[in-house]
């Protein structure tokens, strides 16, 4: 498993996020505290408060494709 943070701002960004992961079979879910939801889901991220920090958690370790399509998500952009 590989934990990434994320930040999503907007909502063209949430549209462009779930558009990007659903591209992949990967299981990806979005953790917000203790609120967790399907990464692929756009009403399930607009249900977390996107003001507070969000975890995109891959449940695979060969993912390295996904993480380089999401880094302009990721809150620690290199």
């Amino acid at each position: 498993m590989k934990s990434i943070p994320i930040k999503l701002t907007y909502a063209e960004e949430v549209k462009a996020f779930v558009n990007t992961v659903n591209r992949y079979e990967y299981e990806v879910d979005l953790r917000s505290g203790r609120h967790v939801v399907d990464a692929k889901s756009i009403l399930g991220i607009f249900s977390l408060d996107l003001s507070k920090p969000i975890t995109l958690e891959i449940y695979n370790d060969e993912c390295d494709d996904l993480v380089k399509d999401i880094q302009q998500f990721t809150s620690e952009k290199e």
